[in-house]
């Protein structure tokens, strides 16, 4: 059962274009020349309970908008939008317990309190139950492994160390529904990755409905298997991530190891060469046929290993960016 539901959702921004100069700023307090931006326009799409999936898109395709409509923060231009049950943007206080917003860029802790302080105060804001507030801080913290560092100021702490203390005050009500508006922005390979086993265990344990946004792939493809992509704040793809290869030419990339060098003349023939150097080669070849090409290789070419992999999935996107950029 899908638990959020978004049909034909809108978001349009109105600002004035500003002049420069004196005679820019006189000329603008009389005769202002007001600007539309459509941030997000009719975009559709469900998500089931439970369910991690990832919003994709460019720097100013939406995401953020559309996660801030979703939460209730914006009010939508038009379209409708169902969180659990609720109109979020009706902001009732029944649908403020169903959900949590992380924004990798926004603070929600107290800059200069320990971040035990800020949990506490999240606790008496949502009417906690002492024993339950208890009990879930000591296990998030044990899980994040932060126990030791909830008596610090949170502006003491580092970047990652920071991040998951925001992660944990998103979760002290128990949510339902999760937004991440780029959880692991700026920190190192690490604190990514405890991160990601992080909520990758809690969406197992808790079947926590969660909508990730990140420019990492590494985020997206172990924590989801499906994927909506927004282009000019549009959906233009809505499916499994393993689908995107197939959607843009099923194509497989093949590295290469000779026990001589070998020049792109001799590799051309065979498909398109990504890489050619000395004693190694990258060519990107059509599923349709591999073996048949392969064989032509392997017979023709002073091979000792290979190996065939899929393109990598930030390429494939970065195709579908390009290609909705031009149309």
């Amino acid at each position: 059962m899908a638990v959020i539901n978004v049909e034909h959702l809108k978001k349009e921004f109105s600002y004035y274009r500003k002049e420069t100069g004196l005679s820019g700023s006189l000329h603008n307090l009389f005769h202002r020349e007001i600007l539309t931006k459509e941030a997000v326009r009719d975009i559709t799409f469900s998500v089931e309970k439970g369910e991690i999936i990832a919003l994709l898109g460019p720097n100013g395709a939406g995401k953020t908008t559309t996660l801030k409509m979703l939460s209730g923060i914006l009010y939508p231009t038009s379209g409708r939008a169902l969180v659990d049950g609720f109109i979020p943007w009706e902001r009732r206080n029944e649908f403020k317990r169903r959900f949590s917003i992380v924004m990798g860029q926004k603070n929600q802790l107290w800059w200069d309190l320990p971040a035990s302080d800020s949990f506490y105060l999240n606790k008496c804001i949502f009417e906690i139950d002492d024993q339950q507030y208890i009990r879930t801080v000591e296990e998030l913290s044990e899980l994040l492994a932060v126990r030791e560092l909830m008596s610090v100021q949170v502006r003491r702490l580092s970047l990652g160390e920071r991040m998951k203390m925001e992660i944990l005050a998103a979760l002290i009500h128990r949510p339902e529904i999760l937004f991440l508006d780029e959880p692991t922005i700026g920190l190192d390979i690490v604190s990514q990755q405890k991160i990601r086993s992080f909520l990758k265990y809690y969406n197992e344990q808790e079947k926590t409905t969660i909508i990730l946004t990140s420019h990492y792939m590494r985020d997206i493809e172990e924590l989801c298997e499906r994927g909506v992509i927004i282009s000019q704040g549009q959906v233009v793809y809505d499916g499994m991530l393993s689908g995107i290869n197939h959607l843009m030419g099923d194509k497989k990339v093949i590295t290469l190891k000779f026990s001589e060098d070998i020049s792109p003349k001799q590799l051309a023939p065979f498909g398109r060469i990504r890489e050619c150097r000395c004693r190694e080669g990258v060519l990107e070849l059509p599923r349709e046929g591999l073996r048949k090409t392969m064989a032509d290789i392997l017979s023709g070419l002073p091979v000792e290993d290979f190996t065939v992999t899929e393109v990598p999935l930030e390429e494939s996107i970065a195709l579908i960016f390009r290609k909705e950029a031009v149309s």
